[in-house]
């Protein structure tokens, strides 16, 4: 199952009250109702089977430009820093999670998606940010639509560079035309109406990303494309860049819910050994490992992707196109998320309500679908920067949707007299809070800067005499 589908189906959940015995919110409510023990699932799936899930998620693009995010690291900077970003980001996934099982037993529901939970858990905490229960709710669904249009601008970078890199011995092109001959079949593979008909191109995606993903760390580990002396520590001025890639890659958190959701056995997910916590620890050690090894490997000369340091070859070649057809495949299903979102949640409701024909809704969805590939494909062309693109979205994003929400939604629910001894919880959260916001500016910032000064000619040499 891909990251998008996991989503699709946390954004398609229909909230169903269980049960007459007790109002919403009320504290017998709270103690008497089990949403794990409500939900009705068709397909549920076992604990391995989220694990493999999980890890799918947090290996695409991320993980194959961790060498360039240690370049400006730094070796030890970039090691430790890796390991304390994905602690934190695997305890803000168990907030996300503890508080949407508190918002679903409040209001008695089995299940409830990301804005739901949102939206619940302000109504639940201190009066003066109840009135924004709504509106935090949209700002939720704005930052996904965001996010996962940044997924995919990043992918479009990602595969025109690719091919660039393989046409490029036999004829040169600016990378714009790659994304121009590209753009035609990603919109025809966007206008799949089905996820189960995407279903078997995402599993040849998964076996192509792993299997590129081995031949890859092979690479690093029996290969130096640079001898120059390695910068253990790092700028101030370039981390929160760092920051940002290192969000992107890790942070699943648009399915995180989702997955958690169609489990078996959902109360496995946040043991203390269980899905999350397994998964988070395996992904971590993937990333410290080829972000150190990639590293070694190209020092100051690392590329936006590692796939581009690669020397040339018929097996690197192999592996260049194995990661361009799994990226096209994940395209479209990353693209099915803002579709889903925007298309169910606010313009076939309106229409519906306009009493627009069959014929004329069908047209609209394929319209919205057109139109969305066609604006991250003028997104991609105007900034094609994929290192800062991802460190862009994923502080942009990340830094709201995977710290600063989680966050603020467990301040709600534990409000008033939840915070435990001390008030410690609230006194975490508030650093939480803190830390993502400090993170969203300062990365977003950095990204920013770095994406204009881009496209400003080099200064020219100083004249001598």
């Amino acid at each position: 199952m891909s990251k998008s589908q996991d989503s699709h189906n946390s954004e398609t959940v229909h909230l169903q009250p269980v049960g007459e015995a007790a109002q919403p919110g009320s504290k017998e409510c709270e103690s008497d109702y089990d949403p794990h023990e409500h939900r009705q699932l068709s397909n549920p799936t076992n604990n391995w089977e989220t694990l493999v899930h999980l890890l799918k998620c947090s290996l695409g693009t991320g993980i194959l430009a961790m060498p360039q995010a240690f370049a400006r690291a730094g070796l030890v900077t970039g090691v430790l820093a890796t390991i304390i970003v994905g602690a934190l980001v695997t305890h803000c996934l168990h907030v996300l999670v503890r508080s949407q099982y508190a918002a679903c037993r409040r209001l008695r529901v089995p299940l409830l998606t990301y804005p739901q939970s949102m939206s619940a858990a302000l109504e639940a905490g201190p009066p003066p940010l109840r009135r924004f229960a709504g509106s935090l709710a949209t700002t939720v669904d704005i930052f996904l639509v965001v996010y996962q249009l940044g997924i995919c601008c990043v992918y479009i970078v990602f595969i025109a560079d690719n091919i660039k890199k393989m046409v490029d011995p036999y004829y040169s092109m600016a990378v714009e035309f790659h994304m121009l001959i590209i753009l035609g079949p990603l919109i025809a593979f966007n206008l799949i109406p089905s996820l189960k008909l995407l279903a078997p191109f995402s599993a040849l995606a998964n076996v192509l990303t792993f299997v590129g993903l081995g031949i890859v760390v092979y690479y690093l580990l029996t290969n130096k494309k640079s001898s120059a002396p390695l910068d253990l520590w790092g700028s101030l001025s370039t981390f929160p860049l760092f920051f940002g890639t290192i969000l992107f890659a890790l942070t699943a958190v648009g399915v995180v819910i989702a997955l958690e959701n169609n489990m078996a056995t959902p109360k496995a997910f946040g043991r203390p050994c269980g899905v999350l916590n397994s998964g988070m620890l395996v992904i971590v050690l993937l990333y410290v490992a080829v972000g150190a090894l990639g590293y070694v490997f190209c020092v100051s000369e690392c590329s936006d992707s590692v796939t581009l340091d690669l020397p040339q070859g018929p097996l690197a070649t192999s592996v260049i196109a194995m990661f361009a057809v799994a990226i096209f495949i994940s395209y479209g299903l990353h693209c099915y998320v803002p579709v889903e979102v925007v298309w169910r949640g606010y313009l076939l409701p309106r229409l519906q309500r306009s009493g627009a024909p069959p014929a004329r809704l069908r047209l609209a969805e394929y319209g919205l679908r057109v139109g969305l590939c066609l604006l991250t494909f003028v997104l991609a062309v105007a900034v094609p920067r994929l290192g800062l693109f991802i460190s862009l979205f994923g502080a942009l994003c990340l830094s709201a949707l995977g710290i600063c929400f989680p966050a603020l939604m467990e301040m709600c629910v534990s409000f008033p007299d939840k915070f435990g001894p001390g008030r410690m919880r609230l006194v975490k959260d508030v650093a939480l809070f803190i830390v993502g916001v400090v993170g969203l500016v300062a990365g977003t910032y950095t990204a920013l800067v770095g994406i204009v000064r881009s496209f400003m000619p080099a200064e020219a040499p100083p004249l001598h005499a």
